[in-house]
């Protein structure tokens, strides 16, 4: 879950002048991130050679 502060941070690393667009998509980006970091640290990751196969499956 986003903190405030973490949010607002992110916010503020905009330009003073800024589509609503750019704010909802860093925000959105943050908690993906948020996400990924949690599902690594619970061990739901893949190795290597698993990420590879998976990508020539999909690439035909």
């Amino acid at each position: 879950m986003l903190t405030k502060k973490e949010v607002l941070e992110s916010i503020n690393l905009l330009p003073s002048k800024f589509e609503a667009e750019d704010a909802i998509e860093r925000i959105i980006l943050l908690e993906k991130i948020h996400i990924g970091l949690a599902e690594s640290e619970a061990g739901k990751v893949v190795s290597m050679e698993q990420a590879k196969t998976s990508l020539k499956k999909w690439l035909k």
